[in-house]
């Protein structure tokens, strides 16, 4: 791939690196067909467990690169919304990972940075990270990453950033929710290595059913639908080889197979 590099750090484990460092990571519309890509190809990779997103050099992700975004505004409306589409499918494929996902974040994470951040599962930012919902500098609206940020930090918040274009550090992102872990900068890649090693430890095809079932619960109050949805759903895992070998495990006090610590008998 032209701007990304995926490698696989430890048995269980892909790392989609972008890759564009001189331009702080920003991405048009090749980076985005190669992650929508890179993330589809993964979802199905069965040796796959875990999928760390992380970019390269000072920076996690500047956003949209302005010279798309200039080419953006010079077109016609047709393009604009099939371009649009492309941009809003690759988040989509990336949130909906069947796989546990791991945004490793430094430095800054602005726009379309600040959409990548909150479509992953767990995002963990070092302490000289900032963040900025940017898009109203420019006279555009932060539209296709706008769920996510508000399923992230809640509405208020996300109409805040979006509004006043402010910048925000680490702390205060993971005050609100943006992000769930800070760690010093020259510990983040072992805050990154803890994280994946407790992803480890579940049951991969549970984790599968844990993304799909929170997809579909809606917030508030718990209605007769998810309360049926939530007993039917783990009516039906209790039954899987999985949960057998989960629950022997735990009775015969020894790791899981799916368990990196596994020892075979």
């Amino acid at each position: 791939m032209d701007t990304l590099q995926i490698t696989r750090p430890a048995p269980g484990v892909a790392q989609v690196l972008m890759n564009r460092p001189a331009v702080f990571n920003a991405f048009g519309e090749a980076m985005i067909g190669e992650l929508d890509a890179a993330f589809a190809q993964l979802a199905q990779d069965t040796a796959v467990r875990v999928v760390v997103l992380a970019g390269s050099g000072k920076h996690f992700s500047a956003g949209a690169d302005l010279q798309w975004m200039q080419r953006a505004s010079q077109a016609g409306h047709d393009w604009n919304l099939q371009d649009a589409r492309r941009f809003a499918a690759m988040l989509a494929r990336i949130e909906q990972s069947p796989k546990p996902t791991i945004a490793r974040i430094q430095g800054a994470a602005l726009g379309g940075g600040v959409g990548l951040a909150c479509v992953c599962d767990i995002a963990i930012a070092a302490d000289n990270a900032s963040f900025a919902v940017s898009e109203a500098k420019f006279g555009i609206i932060p539209s296709v990453i706008g769920p996510y940020l508000l399923n992230a930090v809640g509405r208020r918040q996300a109409r805040r950033l979006a509004l006043s274009t402010t910048r925000i550090k680490a702390g205060e992102a993971l005050a609100i929710g943006m992000v769930q872990q800070v760690v010093a900068l020259d510990a983040l890649d072992a805050a990154v290595q803890q994280a994946v090693a407790d992803l480890l430890i579940g049951g991969p095809q549970a984790q599968v059913e844990i993304k799909r079932l929170y997809d579909q619960l809606p917030g508030g109050p718990v209605t007769a639908e998810a309360r049926e949805l939530t007993a039917q759903t783990i009516a039906r895992v209790r039954g899987t080889d999985e949960a057998r070998e989960g629950f022997a495990a735990f009775l015969a006090k020894r790791a899981a197979s799916w368990n990196p610590h596994h020892t075979p008998q």
